[in-house]
């Protein structure tokens, strides 16, 4: 069933053409994945789509009826409601019963309204529905419901739009990279999520294991042509280099009728026949063919890196702590040469902190840290380039000189620096604030790198690039000849990058897993299986909260409970994330101290009543 055509649209903003006649369709349960280049437009085609923007020609045609819902870069979420409003702010039948259900629990003295509430629920077998949006808020960690919209941070706000669309359960879901400000739990769960739901989706998307085990096609725009790949990424690749391959024959094919057919224009006579005006009309499509380039350039470059000394980096019995936050416990390790370490790790286990001890920008508590004489850091952080007001791409670069040495006494210039990080001569001329996201990366990596460092640290380094650049940017690290470290939540880039990992398990935990990501995933898959005590909880809560054994007021407390824990729970957390700051006075340090006391204390209460009440039912 065809729900949505998209038929020969164009789109220029000014003289910069983006699109030209683009076509393609959608049918119920395809989950489509979108790649071309940045700049070239993906995002300007969802929202076309979505009908957030107009195409200069053609149009968009959608089945009558259908609804499609739009996860963005940029929210709509209103700052004046709560998180719980936001949720409910739809037209949804199902969730108009729920919110029902849910007032009613709050007011105990009308026993008629619930009662009311509750046979609505039956009627439309709406428990399921309610165990599931509130598992969608669980697992996308958004459990304080009352929470104001205008108080949640940005990876909070796109949390929040994508349990939304989720929950509305729309015909057409239009994802703009969805995994952004997801930690790699949430990720994997995204993913197992729209593999088992019946869902139509067309996404934007630099994840090539959510491609992989996500899309069942593949529609890639590519120097402005359309190719359609059914199947997923690993079948785009195959197929993309098999495509790749017969037109760079084609095009060796033309350059050789070229030569020959433009050795006889030479020798043409001035008066043209009518057949050899035909040939000459054909040498001209013959030259356009031949002259065919790819714009694929790579970043290569052989910055005069300092050699690597016989010491690099040492932990000796180095232990940190955070008050009750334990981050290193007499942890020691030997930094060997070239090795490529990748970090992962839930939020607050210290991975920030690890870095900032290595690099000496925070004291161990005991212990030591050596750094040899030789090693020149390179960090690469989440915070992104920091430039002046007015300032142009290749200016940013000529403050490090005009020239970068290279290796064998070679030097190139600033312009053809950035030429190798894929920076035109028209480019590097325009002000940094106009770059897009992804161009503004690539450049602050080329601002890390040309200060030759011989040990890399990359924090999220592959946020915001396309997988166009993300391959170029694999390609030049794997020939990085020095030792690297990266933190990452991009599970691809990992496991083609690094060859161990630094597993933060928490309270000062370090795992030292001899592989890479997915290596340590069928690792810990095959381990015994061990009771998930918070799905059974979650469960086994929605099971009893459907009987009615208890009394209305006992029920009431019973089916609250849940979302109290997990409010503390959450509030646990922010507290121990807080820790992390190194800038903490005594005084603030012990006024966290008590918070997290008195939380852990009511978490205690809280389950130990849930316990109470649930045994009543047995």
């Amino acid at each position: 069933m065809n729900y949505l055509s998209v038929e020969n649209i164009s789109k220029s903003f000014g003289e910069v053409a983006l699109f030209s006649n683009v076509s393609f369709g959608i049918n119920k349960d395809q989950k489509i994945a979108f790649i071309a280049k940045n700049g070239t437009g993906k995002t300007t085609i969802l929202n076309i789509i979505a009908g957030l923007a107009s195409p200069d020609s053609g149009q968009v045609v959608s089945r009558k009826g259908m609804k499609i819902e739009y996860l963005s870069q940029e929210d709509n979420l209103d700052d004046s409601l709560t998180v719980e409003e936001t949720i409910f702010n739809s037209d949804n039948e199902t969730l108009k019963v729920i919110e029902e259900y849910e007032k009613a629990l709050n007011n105990p003295h009308d026993e008629v309204a619930y009662q009311v509430a509750f046979e609505k629920m039956d009627r439309l077998n709406a428990w399921d529905f309610e165990t599931q949006y509130k598992q969608i808020l669980s697992k996308l960690k958004l459990d304080d419901l009352t929470q104001k919209v205008s108080s949640l941070s940005g990876g909070q706000r796109k949390r929040l739009s994508l349990a939304v669309i989720l929950i509305h359960k729309s015909d057409l879901l239009i994802l703009d990279e969805p995994t952004n400000h997801l930690d790699l739990e949430m990720i994997e769960w995204l993913e197992n999520y729209f593999q088992k739901e019946k869902i139509t989706l067309l996404m934007v998307t630099h994840d090539r294991y959510f491609l992989e085990r996500v899309c069942n096609e593949i529609i890639e725009l590519d120097q402005g042509n359309l190719y359609t790949y059914k199947g997923n990424y690993s079948y785009f690749l195959e197929k993309k280099e098999e495509r790749l391959a017969i037109e760079q024959a084609s095009v060796d094919k033309a350059k050789n009728l070229f030569v020959k057919e433009l050795e006889w224009m030479r020798r043409q006579p001035k008066a043209r026949t009518t057949k050899s005006k035909s040939r000459i009309d054909d040498f001209f499509i013959i030259k356009e063919e031949a002259h065919k380039r790819r714009d694929n350039h790579k970043v290569q470059l052989e910055i005069d890196m300092e050699r690597l000394g016989s010491k690099i980096a040492e932990f000796h019995h180095v232990s940190k702590s955070f008050d009750d936050l334990k981050i290193l416990d007499k942890f020691d390790y030997v930094f060997k040469r070239n090795e490529r370490i990748g970090i992962i790790g839930k939020n607050g286990t210290g991975k920030s902190s690890f870095i900032k001890m290595l690099t000496g920008q925070i004291p161990v508590d005991s212990g030591k840290v050596v750094i040899g004489e030789t090693i020149k850091f390179g960090h690469y952080s989440q915070d992104g380039i920091v430039v002046k007001p007015g300032q142009k791409v290749i200016e940013v670069i000529k403050e490090f000189g005009e020239y970068i040495p290279l290796t064998k006494g070679r030097k190139i210039s600033a312009a053809q620096l950035l030429e190798r990080f894929m920076f035109s001569r028209s480019r590097q001329y325009d002000f940094v604030e106009k770059l897009s996201g992804g161009e503004r990366k690539r450049l602050y990596l080329c601002t890390v790198l040309i200060q030759n460092p011989n040990f890399l640290i990359l924090d999220e380094p592959t946020n915001d690039l396309d997988i166009v650049t993300l391959n170029v940017l694999e390609e030049f690290l794997l020939d990085f000849p020095g030792c690297l470290i990266v933190v990452s939540h991009d599970r691809y880039f990992m496991d083609k990058i690094v060859d161990h990992l630094f597993v933060f398990k928490g309270d000062g935990v370090i795992e030292d897993f001899p592989g890479n990501y997915t290596d340590y995933k069928v690792y810990e898959d095959s381990k015994p299986a061990e009771e998930n005590t918070t799905t059974k909880n979650t469960d086994t809560r929605s099971k009893i909260a459907n009987k009615s054994k208890l009394s209305f007021k006992e029920k009431k407390e019973f089916d609250n409970i849940e979302g109290e824990i997990e409010a503390l729970t959450t509030q646990k957390s922010d507290i121990e994330v807080k820790f992390l700051d190194a800038s903490l006075s005594v005084e603030e340090i012990n006024e966290l101290s008590l918070k997290l006391q008195e939380i852990n204390k009511k978490i205690d209460q809280k389950e130990g009543r849930w316990f109470e009440l649930s045994s009543m039912l047995e």
